[in-house]
């Protein structure tokens, strides 16, 4: 999926000029945490949002550093910190380094992005304006989509098909312990046994066959040795899923 799939289209928005109270109503009423800032051309100038809101004057959180903390801020730190504190216009509150992505952005660039930068919302841009913005709320409901798709996928394989597709998907993962499990599948049922050497395994090998289209239980025979002390685990006693 890419960011034009996932995007939201109908995006609200305010100007530099707008004042703060304008930009946190339009928050309240839509249920949104923050807006990008866009000029009169439609081109974005910066992104505000509700932790711009935390320190005001309004409530009395303005943060007071100790007055040698002020010395060493100086002047001109001091003022700039005070207009975002008490200002009433949006230009004055706003974060102006946006991070933005295209339209053709992977989710992987921008979940990495959000995480990276600790921020919860991503302007698309064609150009330098804005076409559409992508929040983690965006994120989850792709994830919902593609489980839905995943679900409605074609459960008619048989049985040969589903284990042929599962062991091709645990040999391209490093940890599946596929030279010491064996892989059976009866009426779509699958049952794993053979040895294990980390006990965490066993949810990774789960998972990876509740993910193959067609899979109805998992039966886990599987037997844990632990390497360092020899001891011997036994088959978890609810074995299917």
């Amino acid at each position: 999926m890419h960011a034009k799939d996932v995007m939201t289209t109908k995006v609200i928005s305010v100007g530099p000029e707008d004042t703060i109270l304008r930009a946190i109503r339009l928050m309240l009423q839509n249920k949104v945490s923050g807006l990008p800032v866009v000029d009169g051309s439609g081109l974005l100038v910066g992104i505000v949002t509700e932790g711009d809101f935390l320190r005001r004057a309004e409530t009395g959180t303005v943060n007071r550093p100790p007055r040698w903390i002020e010395f060493l801020m100086g002047v001109g730190s001091l003022a700039a910190e005070y207009a975002e504190t008490h200002g009433r216009k949006v230009r004055e509150v706003m974060t102006s380094d946006v991070r933005s992505v295209t339209e053709g952005a992977s989710l992987e660039e921008i979940v990495n992005l959000m995480e990276r930068y600790h921020v919860k919302r991503v302007p698309v841009l064609r150009g330098r304006k804005i076409v559409g913005i992508i929040s983690r709320a965006n994120i989850v409901r792709a994830v919902a989509l593609a489980g839905y798709r995943a679900a409605k996928a074609d459960t008619n394989a048989d049985d040969a098909q589903i284990r042929h597709q599962l062991l091709g998907l645990l040999d391209n993962q490093r940890w599946a312990p596929t030279g010491t499990i064996n892989v059976s599948v009866n009426n779509g049922s699958v049952t794993f046994t053979g040895v294990i050497y980390d006990d965490r395994q066993r949810d990774g090998l789960r998972v990876a066959a509740e993910n193959v289209p067609g899979v109805t239980h998992v039966i886990d025979e599987m037997v844990w040795i632990d390497p360092g002390s020899g001891y011997v685990g036994a088959p978890p006693p609810s074995q299917a899923s």
